[in-house]
C-alpha cells in the first residue's frame, strides 16, 4: 500500500494519539471491573422493582486484585492499561509482536503469544491498533481458546475482531464481553448484540473525557509551537509508522 500523497509532498504530519490513551484505559478498567462485579445488573435489578433479597445474589462477583489479565497490544493505551494494573496488583500477559523481550521486562509484564493468552487468562482487554496486520487477528478459533466465564474487552476497534464469530460465541453464553466499538456505528437499534445479558455496550466513548479532549488540544498547539520553532516534534507520524499504529 501507497503512503498517502502528504508524504511525498514534504508535508509534517503530527497526531494526539497520545492524549486520548489514558482516558480509553480507565474506561477498559472500569468495563472490567463492572463485568467482575456486576454492578450494572444490579443497578438495572433495583430500578425494575425487583426484590431486595433477589437482588443481592447478583453482587457475588470477583476481585481484580491478584487476577491474570491479558492485553492485547502495548501501544500507547496498552501501555496506559497496563500502568493501572499494576495499581490492583494483577499478573499481567502482553501480546504484541513489537514488544521486546527487554521493554517488557521493564513494563514489569509476561510476553506472550497470542493463543496462550487467550487460553491462560480468565480477562482479555484488546489495545491493538486497527491496521492491516490485525484485521480481525480474533476470530472464531481465536474465540474459542478463552476460558469459560472469562472476560472480554474491546476498547480499541471492532477491525480487531470478526463480529459475526463474536456475536456467535456470546450467543452460547459461555463468557462475558464489554464492547465500545463496532462494524456498523451507530449499532443498530436491532442489533443482536443488543439482546445480550452478558454484554455491557457503549457508544464508542471510551476516549470521552473532558481531560483527553484538553490534552489533544494542548498535544496539539504545542506541537505546532515546536514545529514553528524549528524543535523536533515529540509525536511526528513517518509513513513507516503507519504500518503499525491506527
Amino acid at each position: 500500500m501507497l503512503p498517502p500523497p502528504v508524504f511525498a509532498q514534504g508535508i509534517v504530519v503530527t497526531h494526539a494519539a497520545v492524549a486520548i490513551a489514558p482516558a480509553v484505559a480507565e474506561m477498559s478498567i472500569l468495563l472490567i471491573l463492572l463485568s467482575l462485579r456486576q454492578v450494572h445488573k444490579l443497578d438495572r435489578s433495583l430500578k425494575n422493582g425487583e426484590p431486595w433479597a433477589a437482588t443481592k445474589p447478583i453482587a457475588m462477583g470477583q476481585e481484580l486484585v491478584g487476577q491474570r489479565v491479558g492485553v492485547i497490544g502495548a501501544g500507547y493505551t496498552g501501555r496506559c492499561v497496563i500502568q493501572l494494573l499494576h495499581g490492583f496488583k494483577t499478573e499481567i500477559w502482553v501480546y504484541d509482536p513489537y514488544l521486546t523481550t527487554e521493554r517488557a521486562a521493564e513494563l514489569g509484564v509476561h510476553k506472550s503469544e497470542l493463543d496462550e493468552l487467550l487460553a491462560s487468562c480468565p480477562i482479555v482487554t484488546l489495545q491493538a491498533p486497527p491496521t492491516k496486520e490485525t484485521h480481525h487477528m480474533i476470530g472464531a478459533r481465536e474465540l474459542r481458546l478463552l476460558q469459560d466465564g472469562a472476560i472480554f474487552t474491546n476498547t480499541a476497534r471492532s477491525h480487531l475482531v470478526d463480529q459475526a464469530a463474536l456475536l456467535a460465541e456470546l450467543q452460547t453464553g459461555r463468557f462475558q464481553a464489554a464492547l465500545d466499538v463496532f462494524d456498523q456505528e451507530p449499532l443498530s437499534v436491532d442489533s443482536p448484540f443488543r439482546q445480550l445479558d452478558n454484554v455491557i455496550l457503549t457508544p464508542h466513548v471510551a476516549g470521552a473525557s473532558r481531560q483527553a479532549r484538553w490534552r489533544q488540544g494542548r498535544t496539539i498547539v504545542e506541537e505546532l509551537q515546536r514545529f514553528v520553532a524549528g524543535e523536533p516534534l515529540r509525536h511526528q507520524v513517518s509513513a513507516a509508522m503507519l504500518e503499525t499504529m491506527g
